[in-house]
Formats: structure tokens, C-alpha cells, sequence
């Protein structure tokens, strides 16, 4: 066997481990529904809420990547990506898996799946409307009724209805820095802004509590209006007139990332993001009082469910643990399994997490993956986030893992304008500060050469998304620091980004890069396209055919660009697959051609 051979067989392995999340308790709390691509690309399964052999519910062409269960247990709501793409179309389904039919219409319209309503009505948002906006839709599965519940201007949805099917909360977002929470009154169409605030701020997840006689009493949401870390918060409500946000569960080294209220409204979970890693706690609603759980079976928790009988199922994920379902009963008990055929996970990487600093003496930090009886200074790949509003979490990631296998260290990192630690942070790459942003790619590179971990012409580059126009930008910028990149679906060209992305993504996303209207030239000076000839590091391009986040005439320019100016590039486009390539061929296809691309480039 050569040694390509063997890379292929090995990496292969670690990318077709599989996952199981999205847990949905039936009515009775007796079986559980959940996602997983245990066939090979992400289906609806269930099994038993104590435990047993999963049964497969749907088994469609395309991607199903949401799902909720009806409170009468008669309906699963799902979302279906057509090839992967964004224009998501909802479904029912029985639980046995008969009797599918679509609500949404097809096409190109984008469709979110929400929730149900106590009253039976399915809510979600669609650009049914207009491509530049997400509204709020409702739907009655007993007549048929479709109707809009509230018009948007870029991204908006319902985050809850009341009991009497009267009330709705719905969330807007403004721009990606700043969000707001509304009362909507659903027989009028009347709209209370409850969070009036400057921004930047969000507020999401709102829910009802009730007196009792059903008026409501309170909304709970989560929100960093007037504080740097998201808290839960609690708006009192006085003859239907809302008070001020009063917080009520808040702390100052971690951000609430979630939080799920029980059936019966007097105790909830809350997830708190610390540190890149989850810890959950139990919340009286009626005293405030705070209960932490027991160590969690993962680093990270990305999702709590609770059964109207008091069960709790949590989505776990770890460096070296798959996503799996587990249900917590005073302990952690492992429901699902995904499969991870060949791979011995204990033998994965765990990483470091470590602090460096920036050019203006700002605080970064990152995960550090260093393989077995690794050689240092050596081959190191940095890889930068999507988002940009997200953050680097020690996930089990088969990119990391492959080039771990080959020898090869990751340095995953959170530079300015990742979230998890305060508002103004996640805002320090905005508009023309994303200048700064782009330094911090040098200072990561700076990092692993100065601890004596990166050898100098073997030093790779990666990411995905906004990882992917962050690693155009190093190669851009700093071509002398890197021998390789591999760019997954990024930006190249905001002008052709603007153009050609959704409308409603487009519409919120100014604030965050540069409005093309009024601020062309610096979103030009922005775009690594236009520096193209800087760069001397061979090239891998890897894009979703059906991609409307970042279309593919992102990666076509860019290749074709590179192409002519004699640097070495190849472009790989995954047909059936969006701005997330989630089918295990393809997964398998894109793990190997990466892992490939820097043994080749950093190893020879």
C-alpha cells in the first residue's frame, strides 16, 4: 500500500464519523425524534426515549436539517435542503414516516422551521415575500390556512406564541451586531418593541410565563443589553404595558448561549458558554436559585430539550466524542451512538487552549492540537472560523484529526470579532476595523513560530466560510508566511458577494463588512481578489455547487484569477451539497482532498 493509500484509508475513516443531534421528545416523553446521517446523509430517526435500536423515519434524497414534534404527537415538522441549498422547503410527516406532504411552496424561497404552537399551528420564517426579507408565516395544518404574521426587513421569525394562540415574540434582526425582541399581537397585527435599546445589543429567545389564569405575567429572554455577556433577562408585564429588562441570571466569566424553560414554566436549563466550553445549570423561576449539573459527558453542550414528564436530552459534543443524544436522570445516560467505524476515539487529540496576544496588544486565544510525538518545529495549519459571529470550540473536527493523523498540528484560533467573549469584542472587526482582524492572522502565525511549534516554510493556512476569506486574506497579506491554503466556500469579492448572496443576508450584513451602496472602495480594498497577485502559495479551492450563502462565483473567480497568473490551484465543486457539504461521500471527498493538499505542500 503507498503511502497516499494509506492517507486516503485512514482519513476516510475519520470522515465518515457520524453525529445525532436535534433531540425532540414525543408528547409522552416515551420515544425521541433526532438528525442524524447514520444512512449517509442527515435523515430523521427515532428510537425509544430509555434506549434501544433507531428506526429510520425519513429517507430523502436531499439533506433534512430541522425538525419539531407536533403537541398533539400526530406531526413532524422538517426541513429539507434541495442539493443542499438554502432555499430550505418544510414539510410534515407522520412519525412513522408516512403521509409526507410540503407546506412551503418550492423554489427558490428560503423557509426556517420555527416551532408549533399549544393551539397546533406550525410557525416559521420564509422569503416567500421577498428574496431580501425573512417574515414571520403561520400555518394550521387542520384547514390549510397560510398566512404572514408579521413582514420583515432582512431576518426575522417567531420565537413563541402564547397559550391562547393570541401573542407572539418575535425576533428581528436589525444588523449582525444588534437585534430586537417585539410583542406581537396576532388578531390586530399591533407591534410592541420591548427591548428599545443603542446598539449594539441582541435579544433572542424569548418566551411567556403566565398567571394563573393564563394572562401573561412575563417575558424571559436572553439578552446583553446594557452588560458585555448575554444573561437571561425578565421583562414584567403590567396590564399588557412591558416593563424594563430586569436580569436575572447573569455571569461575568461566561455567556448564556441558551436556554430551555419546562413545560410547566417553573424551572429551566441554562447553557452557559465559558471559555469555548458548556456548563448547565438548574433555574427556579420562581427564586432565582441556580443548581450546577454534574460533570457533562462532553466539553460542549449545544442543545437541552425537556419532556413534559421532567426528562432532560442534551446534544453533547467533545474533541474526541461524536454528537450524540444523552438523557440526564441525577446522571448522564448515553441514548444515541454514531458510529465511528475503525477510529479509536480515546487515540484523538484532545487540545491546549492558550492565550497570545495581537499587534495593538489585544487578547487573543485559540485550541492548539499538537499530534503524538510530534517533531516541533514542524508542519502547522492555522484554520479560522466561519461567522465571523461565531467561535473556535474543541468539536470533534475530521479536518483537524485527518492532518493530525499525518503529522501535522492545528492551531484553530479566536481573533477579534468571534463571539463568546462580549459584545465589543464580536464587534472589533466590523466595517473598516476588519483591517485589524486580518493582523491577527499575522499574530497567529507569530504564536506557533515563536513557541517553536511551526517550522517557517511549512506553515499552512484553512477555513471555511469566513474562515475561507480569512485564509485568502493571509495568503493575500502575508504570502510569504504561508506554503499552502485550502479555502472552503469563502469570500473573495464583496462586490460580487453583495450581489449574488440571499437578499435578506445581504440586507443585514452591511454593518459587519461595508454597505456597497456608500462604501465600495472599502469593501474593494477588503477583498483579497483584488490582491491576488500577492499570492504564491499553492491553492485549494473547495465549494458547494448549490451555494447561496457564498455563491460559487466566488470560487470561480478566484480560481480562475490564480489560474492565469501561473499559481498552483485546483477547484473542487461538490454537486448535491450548499454552503455545508454534509453528504459522507462528499465529506469523505473533501477530508481526504485536504488532508492531501498540505502532506503534499507542507510535508513533500
Amino acid at each position: 500500500m503507498t503511502t497516499l493509500e494509506s492517507l486516503e484509508t485512514t482519513v476516510s475513516r475519520m470522515a465518515r464519523i457520524g453525529y445525532c443531534h436535534q433531540a425532540r421528545f414525543s408528547p409522552d416523553g416515551a420515544r425521541i425524534v433526532f438528525l442524524s446521517n447514520l444512512s449517509g446523509s442527515p435523515q430523521v430517526w427515532m428510537m425509544p426515549t430509555a434506549g434501544g435500536f433507531p428506526a429510520q423515519v425519513t429517507a430523502l434524497d436531499d439533506q433534512v436539517i430541522a425538525l419539531d414534534w407536533s403537541p398533539d404527537g400526530v406531526w413532524l415538522a422538517i426541513g429539507v435542503a434541495p442539493s443542499g441549498g438554502l432555499n430550505t422547503q418544510l414539510y410534515l410527516v407522520r412519525p412513522d414516516g408516512t403521509d409526507l406532504r410540503r407546506v412551503t411552496d418550492g423554489g427558490r424561497d428560503n423557509n426556517w422551521l420555527g416551532g408549533w404552537a399549544d393551539d397546533g399551528r406550525l410557525y416559521f420564517a420564509s422569503s416567500r415575500r421577498t428574496p431580501d426579507a425573512m417574515d414571520a408565516w403561520l400555518y394550521d395544518p387542520e384547514t390549510g390556512d397560510l398566512h404572514m404574521a408579521a413582514q420583515n426587513q432582512g431576518i426575522g421569525q417567531i420565537e413563541a406564541i402564547s397559550y391562547d394562540g393570541r401573542w407572539a415574540l418575535l425576533y428581528r434582526m436589525v444588523n449582525r451586531g444588534d437585534s430586537n425582541l417585539w410583542l406581537v399581537d396576532l388578531h390586530t397585527g399591533a407591534e410592541t418593541l420591548l427591548t428599545l435599546h443603542d446598539p449594539p445589543g441582541k435579544c433572542i429567545s424569548g418566551e411567556f410565563a403566565y398567571h394563573e389564569d393564563g394572562s401573561i405575567k412575563a417575558i424571559w429572554l436572553i439578552t446583553d443589553i446594557g452588560r458585555e455577556r448575554a444573561a437571561l433577562a425578565r421583562i414584567a408585564m403590567a396590564k399588557g404595558v412591558p416593563d424594563t429588562a430586569e436580569i436575572i441570571a447573569a455571569r461575568d466569566d461566561a455567556e448564556l448561549s441558551d436556554w430551555t424553560l419546562a413545560g410547566d414554566g417553573t424551572w429551566a436549563v441554562l447553557i452557559w458558554n465559558k471559555g469555548g466550553l458548556s456548563e448547565l445549570e438548574r433555574l427556579d423561576m420562581t427564586t432565582a436559585a441556580r443548581m450546577a449539573f454534574p460533570p457533562l459527558p462532553a466539553e460542549i453542550i449545544t442543545q437541552v430539550r425537556i419532556a413534559a414528564d421532567g426528562q432532560i436530552a442534551a446534544t453533547a459534543i467533545g474533541a474526541n466524542s461524536p454528537q450524540n443524544i444523552w438523557r440526564y436522570d441525577d446522571d448522564w445516560t448515553q441514548v444515541t451512538a454514531a458510529p465511528h467505524a475503525g477510529i479509536a476515539l480515546d487515540a484523538l487529540v484532545r487540545p491546549e487552549y492558550v492565550e497570545f496576544r495581537a499587534h495593538d496588544d489585544l487578547p487573543l486565544s485559540g485550541w492548539l492540537y499538537v499530534p503524538p510525538n510530534f517533531n516541533a518545529p514542524a508542519a502547522v495549519v492555522l484554520s479560522f472560523h466561519g461567522g465571523p459571529e461565531a467561535q473556535e470550540r474543541p468539536t470533534l473536527n475530521a479536518w483537524y484529526q485527518s492532518l493530525l493523523g499525518q503529522g501535522i498540528a492545528v492551531f484553530a484560533p479566536n481573533v477579534r470579532g468571534s463571539t463568546g467573549f462580549g459584545k465589543t469584542y464580536a464587534t472589533l472587526d466590523d466595517g473598516a476595523k476588519r483591517f485589524d482582524g486580518v493582523r491577527d492572522i499575522e499574530a497567529c502565525a507569530r504564536y506557533v513560530l515563536d513557541r517553536g511549534l511551526a517550522q517557517p516554510k511549512r506553515l499552512g493556512i484553512m477555513g471555511g466560510s469566513y474562515g475561507g476569506y480569512m485564509t485568502m486574506a493571509g495568503l493575500t497579506q502575508y504570502p510569504e508566511r504561508f506554503a499552502a491554503g485550502v479555502n472552503i466556500c469563502g469570500i473573495v469579492n464583496f462586490e460580487t458577494f453583495f450581489q449574488h448572496t440571499e437578499g435578506w443576508m445581504a440586507a443585514v450584513s452591511k454593518i459587519e463588512y461595508g454597505d456597497p451602496d456608500t462604501q465600495a472602495e472599502l469593501l474593494r480594498a477588503l477583498s483579497p481578489i483584488h490582491q491576488i497577485d500577492r499570492v504564491i502559495a499553492p491553492t485549494l479551492v473547495l465549494h458547494g455547487e448549490n451555494d447561496t450563502n457564498v455563491p460559487l462565483i466566488e470560487a470561480e473567480q478566484l480560481t480562475a484569477a490564480l489560474q492565469a497568473r501561473g499559481v498552483p490551484v485546483e477547484l473542487m465543486v461538490f454537486p448535491e451539497e450548499g454552503h455545508m457539504i454534509l453528504k459522507t461521500p462528499n465529506r469523505v471527498r473533501l477530508t481526504v482532498a485536504l488532508t492531501r493538499w498540505f502532506v503534499t505542500h507542507l510535508k513533500g
